[in-house]
Protein backbone atom coordinates (compact mmCIF):
# COMPACT_ATOMS: atom_id res chain seq x y z
CA UNK A 1 0.00 0.00 0.00
CA UNK A 2 1.63 3.62 -0.79
CA UNK A 3 0.14 6.97 0.75
CA UNK A 4 -0.05 10.54 -0.27
CA UNK A 5 -0.21 13.17 2.14
CA UNK A 6 -1.86 16.81 1.28
CA UNK A 7 -0.23 19.20 3.71
CA UNK A 8 -0.66 22.69 4.07
CA UNK A 9 -1.05 24.80 7.00
CA UNK A 10 -2.81 27.24 5.26
CA UNK A 11 -6.70 26.94 4.49
CA UNK A 12 -8.00 27.32 1.00
CA UNK A 13 -5.28 26.18 -1.28
CA UNK A 14 -6.99 23.32 -3.21
CA UNK A 15 -5.69 20.05 -0.92
CA UNK A 16 -9.40 18.60 -1.80
CA UNK A 17 -9.08 19.46 -5.54
CA UNK A 18 -6.15 17.82 -5.61
CA UNK A 19 -6.56 14.76 -3.70
CA UNK A 20 -10.37 13.82 -4.73
CA UNK A 21 -8.97 14.45 -9.22
CA UNK A 22 -6.07 12.23 -8.10
CA UNK A 23 -8.02 9.47 -6.73
CA UNK A 24 -10.13 9.69 -9.14
CA UNK A 25 -8.03 9.19 -11.99
CA UNK A 26 -5.97 6.36 -10.09
CA UNK A 27 -9.02 4.29 -9.27
CA UNK A 28 -9.81 4.84 -12.92
CA UNK A 29 -6.91 3.28 -14.00
CA UNK A 30 -7.90 0.10 -11.78
CA UNK A 31 -6.40 0.87 -7.97
CA UNK A 32 -8.03 0.24 -5.26
CA UNK A 33 -8.02 4.22 -3.76
CA UNK A 34 -9.08 5.26 -0.85
CA UNK A 35 -9.03 9.03 0.46
CA UNK A 36 -9.10 9.82 4.17
CA UNK A 37 -10.30 13.18 4.83
CA UNK A 38 -8.81 14.13 7.89
CA UNK A 39 -10.59 17.90 7.69
CA UNK A 40 -13.29 18.59 10.15
CA UNK A 41 -14.81 20.59 7.71
CA UNK A 42 -15.28 16.70 5.56
CA UNK A 43 -15.20 18.13 2.19
CA UNK A 44 -13.86 15.51 0.35
CA UNK A 45 -16.24 13.11 2.37
CA UNK A 46 -19.44 15.99 1.50
CA UNK A 47 -18.10 15.26 -2.65
CA UNK A 48 -18.47 11.89 -1.98
CA UNK A 49 -22.12 11.60 -0.16
CA UNK A 50 -22.96 13.70 -3.95
CA UNK A 51 -21.13 11.31 -6.28
CA UNK A 52 -22.96 8.39 -7.87
CA UNK A 53 -19.66 6.14 -8.54
CA UNK A 54 -18.73 3.93 -6.14
CA UNK A 55 -15.06 4.50 -6.46
CA UNK A 56 -12.65 6.38 -5.14
CA UNK A 57 -14.13 5.36 -1.23
CA UNK A 58 -13.73 8.18 0.88
CA UNK A 59 -13.58 8.12 4.89
CA UNK A 60 -14.23 11.07 7.28
CA UNK A 61 -11.88 9.93 10.27
CA UNK A 62 -10.40 11.89 13.21
CA UNK A 63 -7.01 12.08 13.32
CA UNK A 64 -6.25 10.11 16.69
CA UNK A 65 -7.57 7.29 14.62
CA UNK A 66 -5.46 7.41 11.49
CA UNK A 67 -2.71 5.17 12.45
CA UNK A 68 -5.46 2.04 13.09
CA UNK A 69 -7.91 3.64 10.19
CA UNK A 70 -4.57 2.93 7.69
CA UNK A 71 -3.74 -0.42 9.68
CA UNK A 72 -7.23 -1.73 8.57
CA UNK A 73 -7.00 0.17 4.51
CA UNK A 74 -3.71 -2.51 3.96
CA UNK A 75 -5.66 -5.34 5.39
CA UNK A 76 -8.65 -4.83 2.96
CA UNK A 77 -5.73 -4.99 0.02
CA UNK A 78 -6.26 -0.88 -0.46
CA UNK A 79 -3.36 -0.26 -2.81
CA UNK A 80 -3.84 3.63 -2.19
CA UNK A 81 -4.14 6.36 0.33
CA UNK A 82 -4.46 9.47 0.21
CA UNK A 83 -4.37 11.86 3.04
CA UNK A 84 -6.64 15.06 2.60
CA UNK A 85 -5.35 16.97 5.73
CA UNK A 86 -6.37 19.82 7.84
CA UNK A 87 -4.54 23.02 7.46
CA UNK A 88 -4.01 23.89 11.26
CA UNK A 89 -3.36 21.23 12.90
CA UNK A 90 0.35 20.55 13.16
CA UNK A 91 0.03 17.19 14.93
CA UNK A 92 -2.23 15.36 12.61
CA UNK A 93 -0.56 16.98 9.46
CA UNK A 94 2.99 15.25 11.59
CA UNK A 95 1.48 12.10 11.30
CA UNK A 96 0.33 12.11 8.49
CA UNK A 97 3.68 12.99 6.44
CA UNK A 98 5.53 10.33 8.53
CA UNK A 99 2.98 7.54 6.99
CA UNK A 100 3.17 9.18 3.58
CA UNK A 101 5.44 7.84 0.63
CA UNK A 102 5.02 11.50 -0.73
CA UNK A 103 3.59 14.86 0.24
CA UNK A 104 2.13 17.61 -2.07
CA UNK A 105 2.26 20.74 -0.78
CA UNK A 106 -0.80 22.56 -2.38
CA UNK A 107 0.07 26.55 -3.19
CA UNK A 108 -1.77 29.16 -5.43
CA UNK A 109 0.72 31.58 -6.61
CA UNK A 110 -0.29 34.48 -4.70
CA UNK A 111 1.83 36.38 -1.75
CA UNK A 112 -0.05 35.90 1.23
CA UNK A 113 -0.15 31.73 0.29
CA UNK A 114 3.89 32.11 -0.37
CA UNK A 115 4.31 33.50 3.01
CA UNK A 116 2.28 30.86 4.56
CA UNK A 117 4.38 28.39 3.32
CA UNK A 118 7.17 28.91 5.47
CA UNK A 119 5.13 26.85 8.08
CA UNK A 120 4.67 23.78 5.58
CA UNK A 121 8.26 24.03 4.59
CA UNK A 122 9.26 24.09 8.46
CA UNK A 123 7.53 21.40 9.55
CA UNK A 124 8.10 19.14 6.51
CA UNK A 125 12.50 19.55 7.00
CA UNK A 126 11.44 17.53 10.66
CA UNK A 127 9.67 14.72 8.69
CA UNK A 128 12.75 14.14 5.79
CA UNK A 129 9.99 12.85 2.86
CA UNK A 130 9.54 13.03 -0.84
CA UNK A 131 7.85 16.68 -0.51
CA UNK A 132 6.76 18.44 -3.82
CA UNK A 133 4.75 22.05 -4.22
CA UNK A 134 2.11 21.70 -6.54
CA UNK A 135 0.98 24.67 -7.84
CA UNK A 136 -3.02 25.09 -8.02
CA UNK A 137 -5.63 27.67 -9.12
CA UNK A 138 -2.94 28.91 -11.89
CA UNK A 139 -4.24 31.73 -13.90
CA UNK A 140 -4.42 31.38 -17.57
CA UNK A 141 -2.32 34.08 -18.40
CA UNK A 142 1.11 35.79 -16.98
CA UNK A 143 4.14 35.05 -15.12
CA UNK A 144 2.96 34.61 -11.40
CA UNK A 145 2.90 30.70 -11.35
CA UNK A 146 6.76 30.84 -12.73
CA UNK A 147 7.71 33.24 -10.21
CA UNK A 148 5.84 31.77 -7.56
CA UNK A 149 7.60 28.44 -8.56
CA UNK A 150 11.16 30.25 -8.33
CA UNK A 151 10.41 31.78 -4.27
CA UNK A 152 9.21 27.86 -3.68
CA UNK A 153 12.73 26.50 -4.63
CA UNK A 154 15.07 29.18 -3.63
CA UNK A 155 13.39 30.00 -0.50
CA UNK A 156 12.03 27.08 1.55
CA UNK A 157 14.37 24.30 -1.07
CA UNK A 158 11.41 22.75 -1.68
CA UNK A 159 11.27 21.43 -5.66
CA UNK A 160 8.00 22.07 -7.25
CA UNK A 161 5.75 20.02 -9.79
CA UNK A 162 6.34 20.31 -13.50
CA UNK A 163 2.30 19.65 -13.44
CA UNK A 164 0.04 22.85 -12.62
CA UNK A 165 -3.73 22.99 -12.03
CA UNK A 166 -5.10 25.96 -13.35
CA UNK A 167 -8.02 28.37 -12.23
CA UNK A 168 -11.01 26.56 -14.12
CA UNK A 169 -14.69 27.04 -13.24
CA UNK A 170 -14.60 22.90 -14.06
CA UNK A 171 -12.86 22.22 -10.47
CA UNK A 172 -15.19 23.90 -8.32
CA UNK A 173 -17.97 22.68 -9.89
CA UNK A 174 -16.91 19.18 -9.24
CA UNK A 175 -17.13 19.86 -5.33
CA UNK A 176 -20.45 20.34 -5.59
CA UNK A 177 -21.58 17.71 -7.85
CA UNK A 178 -19.42 14.94 -6.54
CA UNK A 179 -17.67 14.75 -9.63
CA UNK A 180 -14.56 15.30 -11.27
CA UNK A 181 -13.29 16.83 -14.08
CA UNK A 182 -12.71 13.88 -16.48
CA UNK A 183 -15.54 13.18 -16.57
CA UNK A 184 -17.12 16.34 -16.63
CA UNK A 185 -15.14 17.59 -19.81
CA UNK A 186 -13.33 14.37 -21.12
CA UNK A 187 -11.41 15.85 -22.93
CA UNK A 188 -10.92 19.18 -21.71
CA UNK A 189 -7.69 21.15 -20.46
CA UNK A 190 -8.59 19.90 -16.79
CA UNK A 191 -8.76 16.07 -17.60
CA UNK A 192 -5.47 16.54 -19.15
CA UNK A 193 -4.13 18.43 -16.52
CA UNK A 194 -4.99 15.69 -13.62
CA UNK A 195 -3.90 13.05 -16.21
CA UNK A 196 -0.32 14.56 -16.53
CA UNK A 197 -0.75 14.88 -12.49
CA UNK A 198 -1.91 11.14 -12.26
CA UNK A 199 1.10 9.83 -14.59
CA UNK A 200 3.86 12.11 -12.29
CA UNK A 201 3.13 11.09 -9.22
CA UNK A 202 2.70 7.77 -10.41
CA UNK A 203 6.41 7.66 -11.33
CA UNK A 204 7.14 9.27 -8.44
CA UNK A 205 5.55 6.17 -6.52
CA UNK A 206 7.45 3.58 -8.18
CA UNK A 207 10.69 5.24 -7.16
CA UNK A 208 9.32 4.30 -3.82
CA UNK A 209 8.87 0.18 -4.11
CA UNK A 210 11.67 -1.05 -2.84
CA UNK A 211 13.15 -3.75 -5.53
CA UNK A 212 12.01 -7.51 -4.11
CA UNK A 213 14.87 -10.57 -2.55
CA UNK A 214 16.71 -11.37 -5.67
CA UNK A 215 16.26 -14.94 -7.00
CA UNK A 216 19.51 -16.91 -7.83
CA UNK A 217 19.71 -17.93 -10.85
CA UNK A 218 18.17 -20.44 -12.72
CA UNK A 219 15.18 -20.06 -9.93
CA UNK A 220 12.01 -19.10 -11.88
Amino acid sequence: MQTIALIARKGGVGKTTIAIHLATAFAASGRNTLILDLDPQASAAEWKDHRAAEMPAVLSIQASRLSRVMEEARGIGTELVILDTAPHSESASLDAARLADLILVPCQPTIMDLRAMRKTADLLRLVGKPAYAILNNVPARGTVANEAAETITTDFQLPVAPVRFSDRVVFNRCLITGQAAQKIEPGGRAAQEVAQAREWVSALLRQTVMPGPKRPEGVA
